[in-house]
């Protein structure tokens, strides 16, 4: 039976405000992700239960703060009162350490100048060092010489304070990760919304509507999320790539376990080691991974291994990134094995514009200026006007709430949004929403979704650009078949093609009949050339006879020529 969900927030005007949101949090998994719990997880849930409220509250306070570590004089909250008292029955489950061993990395970044001087006057003295020297100090010279572990009461037997341990954050991150389907949201999102600075679209579900359908993928998930950890901290990417689990089933997880290996791969290239980096951009798959590892392969002198695999890749439908790459390599592998080479695309002349302006200033601000006039005015859009158009014409399908695409209150957009099959799973729904730019409603349609829909938080619709009169003019000015040519190439790869669109448009509401209305305008600073992703929006745009030019800016107190 489906049903509606809107964001749970409890208020802030209540001092438990965040121990209401991690509950909710807490009777979701527990109502949703049952199967998936281990018996130490189901009894977690259980124990916190029948804690005290004030135990609880001190809890989530530490399970919402950075880190594991805190001293207790610092875990002091009015609305829980004794933070000592609330601290006990934590320690008597063992979710709570009260004599943890502290390494000296540790102790500094606990203590205070003065106690860290107070505590290692002997060490200090030993070394040579000022009694004033500063913590930074202390540390470099201190760190390699002070190697043991040990409770704060040994490194400072008067200390009147305490340093506790949060010993279940794994086990919260684990629930965490199964409510939001990622690590990247948190605790925050509720705070957020309840004070009104997001809002987002309540989307019909179903009871078994999550992110994870087994334990496996939980797991699988969390060894990544480690692994890309450990390789941000500079743990040697060798070592690493034995630890990544084998393929999964699971296309969403199969893609983060790709681009996982394809940051291994990098590592790998960059400290000179070919051959660790092509089995990396091998194991990867991806349409980058290959285009990686078909550039090692050239700078091997392996010329026949990259043709062979060039041709395969350019017979399997690349993508248009996959392919504009092949059409480069392809011709010089081609030549190197001393084969025909095939003649290329030419690339059509776009409109080039060349202004010599006031400046150095904000280049797209000052071409606004130059060419905009109150009959003709000239709007910064970038990536956000025909991207947001399409978002509010699909609205309903980019909400469509089919199994996978939403499983919590905080979604943006559908946890789908960028898998191959997107698209192809609602074609459907898209072709009715499209066939609207055929019989004319769709100008209807769009504003009355900004109307509705305004302020709701959308992957596609940004709210501060994309404004009443922008969409007006738009709809007025962009013909409807511009429109469904630039939906359905958005359509055809959403995550890349939705970047490299002009930077900005000109309104010509006034034009004779017959003439564009508008035109599209990409800006080149003095120096800047255009991107490869920009380059084949203006193919696409010349293909489709769109008005579109590149104006190329150069400062007039500038020496610099524009090329």
């Amino acid at each position: 039976m489906n049903s509606a969900f809107a964001t749970p927030t409890a208020s802030l005007d209540d001092p438990f405000y965040y121990l209401t949101n991690f509950r909710f949090v807490l009777d979701w998994v527990g109502e949703r992700h049952a199967d998936l719990l281990s018996a130490d997880e189901r009894a977690f849930l259980d124990q916190f239960d029948n804690l005290p409220r004030a135990s609880q509250a001190l809890l989530v306070r530490m399970v919402m703060r950075k880190g594991e570590l805190f001293r207790l004089s610092k875990l002091s909250y009015a609305e829980i009162g004794d933070s000592a008292a609330a601290m006990a029955p934590l320690i008597a489950l063992g979710w709570v350490d009260d004599q943890p061993a502290l390494s000296v990395d540790e102790l500094f970044h606990q203590l205070r100048l003065a106690e860290l001087r107070h505590i290692l006057a002997d060490e200090i003295r030993a070394a040579g060092l000022n009694a004033s020297s500063a913590k930074t100090v202390l540390y470099d010279t201190l760190t390699s010489q002070l190697i043991r572990v040990s409770p704060l009461h040994t490194w400072w037997p008067d200390s009147i304070d305490k340093v506790v341990r949060l010993k279940v954050m794994e086990a919260c991150d684990r629930l965490r990760l199964m409510f939001f389907g990622n690590l990247r949201q948190g605790w925050a999102e509720f705070v957020l919304t309840e004070l009104g600075l997001q809002r987002f679209e309540v989307v019909p579900f179903t009871p078994q509507s999550r992110a994870f359908q087994t334990r496996q993928e939980v797991d699988t998930y969390l060894t990544l999320h480690h692994l890309r950890q450990r390789l941000a901290a500079g743990e040697p990417h060798a070592e690493l790539h034995s630890e990544v689990p084998p393929p999964s089933d699971n296309r969403w997880l199969a893609t983060r376990r790709a681009r996982l290996l394809l940051q291994l791969g990098r590592e790998a290239e960059r400290s000179g080691e070919s051959a660790l980096a092509l089995t990396l951009y091998g194991d990867a798959g991806s349409s980058e991974a290959r285009i990686r590892q078909l550039r090692v392969l050239e700078r091997l002198g392996e010329h026949q291994a990259a043709f062979e695999l060039a041709t395969q890749a350019l017979t399997s439908s690349p993508n248009e990134t996959e392919h504009q790459a092949l059409a480069r390599i392809l011709p010089r592998v081609r030549r190197r094995l001393k084969l025909p080479v095939l003649p290329r695309d030419i690339e059509p002349a776009h409109a080039r514009w060349d202004l010599t302006l006031p400046g150095p200033q904000c280049v797209e601000r000052a071409v606004v200026e130059a060419l905009g006039e109150p009959q003709a005015p000239v709007c910064y859009v970038e990536n956000s006007l025909i991207t947001g158009l399409f978002g509010l014409l699909c609205w309903p399908v980019i909400f469509e709430p089919l199994p996978g695409a939403f499983f919590h209150p905080f979604h943006n957009g559908p946890a789908d949004l960028y898998r191959d099959d997107f698209v192809a799973r609602r074609r459907d729904i898209f072709d009715v929403c499209l066939a609207r730019l055929e019989d004319g409603s769709y100008r209807e349609v769009m504003q009355a979704t900004w109307t509705e829909k305004h302020g709701l938080a959308s992957p596609f619709v940004h709210w501060p650009i994309v404004d009443e009169a922008l969409v007006e003019l738009a709809l007025e000015c962009i013909p409807a078949e511009h429109l469904r040519a630039c939906f359905e190439r958005l359509l055809g790869d959403l995550k890349v093609n939705r970047a490299g669109l002009p930077d900005l448009i000109q309104f010509l509401p006034d034009a004779p009949t017959g003439t564009p209305r508008y035109r599209m305008i990409e800006v080149k600073g003095p120096g800047d050339r255009l991107q490869d992703n920009q380059r084949r929006w203006l193919m696409f745009f010349h293909r489709h006879e769109m008005p579109v030019a590149v104006c190329y800016v150069r400062w007039a107190d500038s020496a610099e020529t524009t090329l």
